[in-house]
């Protein structure tokens, strides 16, 4: 029977771990798929904060270090902060061996196996148990719902499909997302979940529990939220429809309303002034600077860079547009759930990769509208032959529940849409360059199609 250490480490600052736990954790980071630098080797590791969580079982900030790589636009940061949650045991059993990273040789933990606590039941267990009674552990901070009693004997399981983060869903009824690659601040999804919560609006499951941490820098590391378990996403929803031959355009305009929804509501718990007409001129270019980026990076790209820079030249000096607004940040059919026949929003985060601080700005709807109209067109070209007029219709329609509940239709702002489209599709060919290049025809045909027929 594997037995728990006596671990006597709780302390939060802590400089720099034993050696070969630093080791492990270098080998083993960059084969997560939440790990943002694995295109960078890790150079050098730093705890920011050791705490014990309960025992067994060990929360740590690490900071991963990598040697900068200068690129257009700017250096890169030199790394990023990572929250840990570890396993310590004498012994491994086979449950655990999945999620086993080695077993340490020095300091405290000498001669003891570690694993990520996240893929052990028991752990998972005592982590809600944390939740459902809040109060502080050192520097983290378990904070709850008062309204909302989760009952306890919750059974666990780890979602497997996500990329940035980590998802516990406990017993079909509630979800823990465990953020990885944690940044200073309020993150967007449990701010944003709650501020809609608080405007009534249903299309959001609202936060019950979440937790945090005040040191070194205060920061969110996880929400729990209620779980759907009825519900599906919309891109296997879209792909189910396709594979059958069926259309999606009653499921794309109720998903416009809902969009349109969220948007009203964010407009109204975080009021913002009007766009200036000088923020389209910063939108252009700060777009221009990501596709001359991306085409340093990806020289399929650079024959439309003229044709491209047309969408976002078109911006300057024009109607600056919809006010500009709190946003969902990174919305795709992937960020949707149907149950029954209503449309939930989910994983308000944003850009995993962007700075926290711009996550949290006021943008321009456009930009979640964009990105919706992209997931049409990615689900349309998923296998031969492409359906473009599927998505297109899909795309109308979806514009058109829009427009039915925000009061304005995204159609009639061609030239923001378009340019926002674009910077879309640029990033789109980017990211999939680097990690799916088999799947690099689809945003290629957007972009061909965005700078050649302007749009």
């Amino acid at each position: 029977m594997p037995k728990t250490a006596p671990l006597r480490l709780s302390s939060p600052g802590v400089d720099r771990p034993p050696a070969t736990l630093a080791g492990l954790l270098r080998e083993w980071l960059p084969g997560q798929r939440w790990f943002a630098g694995k295109d960078r080797p890790v150079a050098d590791l730093d705890v920011l904060s050791t705490t014990e969580l309960f025992p067994g079982c060990l929360h740590l900030l690490v900071h991963a270090s990598h040697t900068p790589v200068p690129s257009p636009g700017g250096t890169p940061p030199p790394g990023d902060c990572y929250q840990l949650l570890l396993g310590v045991r004498e012994h491994i059993s086979p449950r655990h061996a999945r999620a086993y990273i080695g077993r340490v040789q020095e300091g405290p933990l000498a001669g003891l196996a570690v694993y990520d606590a996240l893929q052990d039941p028991r752990s998972a267990e005592l982590l809600l148990e944390r939740l459902r009674h809040p109060g502080a552990t050192g520097p983290l901070h378990f904070e709850a719902d008062p309204a909302v009693s989760v009952p306890a004997g919750l059974t666990p399981r780890l979602l497997g499909a996500e990329q940035s983060n980590s998802s516990l869903v406990y017993g079909d009824r509630y979800i823990l997302k465990v953020f990885r690659r944690i940044q200073p601040g309020v993150n967007p999804d449990l701010e944003l979940p709650g501020a809609l919560a608080a405007q009534g609006c249903k299309r959001v499951p609202a936060p019950v529990a979440w937790f945090r941490t005040a040191e070194p820098r205060a920061a969110t590391l996880g929400v729990l939220q209620p779980f759907l378990p009825d519900a599906s996403d919309g891109w296997a929803l879209a792909l189910r429809a396709l594979a059958v031959g069926d259309e999606f355009t009653t499921e794309a305009h109720e998903l416009g309303q809902a969009t349109a929804d969220v948007h009203l509501a964010l407009a109204a718990a975080f009021p913002s002034a009007s766009r200036p007409l000088a923020e389209n001129d910063r939108t252009a270019a700060a777009m221009t600077e990501h596709l001359e980026a991306a085409a340093h990076s990806v020289p399929t790209l650079r024959p439309f860079v003229p044709g491209l820079q047309t969408a976002f030249g078109a911006l300057v000096g024009r109607d600056a547009g919809p006010p500009a607004q709190r946003i969902h940040g990174d919305l795709h059919l992937g960020q949707v759930l149907r149950a029954g026949r209503d449309w939930f929003v989910i994983d308000f985060e944003g850009e995993p990769s962007k700075p926290l601080a711009e996550r949290r700005s006021a943008q321009s709807p456009v930009r979640d509208i964009a990105g919706m109209l992209r997931s049409f067109d990615y689900a349309a070209r998923q296998r031969r032959p492409w359906r473009p007029e599927w998505a297109r219709r899909c795309r109308d329609a979806f514009c058109a529940g829009y427009a039915a509940r925000a009061g304005w239709d995204p159609r009639t702002q061609h030239a923001l849409l378009r340019a926002y489209e674009t910077d879309r599709a640029v990033y789109e060919v980017l990211y999939e360059a680097r990690h799916r290049p088999d799947w690099l025809p689809v945003p290629m045909a957007a972009i061909e199609r965005l700078a050649v027929r302007g749009g």
